[in-house]
């Protein structure tokens, strides 16, 4: 009997839209070596749309903060940073400022675990 593959259907929703910001303070080392990120003390999760203002924020974050780029992809709209809890929350919440006020973008509450 054949294995059926499994598709994967990536929809994007139209408009300008940051749709996660989120921080994991303190997360365990196991996630940093799994995502292949250097070790620190916070990670923080960006999705946005259209995919290429993942560069726009990224830009924005290393400019407000002390914080590393963990990940960016252009082509999915999403970025990781990595640095100091607080450096990750005043970063993300650059990024939500920045987007909405210069950018008229729907952002997401900046939320934590």
């Amino acid at each position: 009997m054949e294995q059926q593959k499994q598709r994967v259907i990536q929809e994007y929703v139209p408009g300008k839209q940051l749709t996660l910001c989120h921080v994991i303070a303190n997360p365990d080392p196991i996630l940093y070596s799994k995502l292949g990120l250097e070790t620190g003390n916070a990670i923080g999760i960006l999705t946005l749309t259209p995919t290429e203002t993942a560069i726009i924020a990224a830009d924005v974050a290393t400019k407000a903060a002390s914080v590393g780029i963990g990940y960016l992809d252009r082509f999915t709209g999403s970025l990781v940073i990595t640095g100091e809890v607080s450096a990750v929350e005043m970063a993300l919440s650059a990024v939500n400022a920045f987007l909405q006020e210069k950018l008229q973008f729907s952002i997401a509450s900046l939320t934590r675990s």
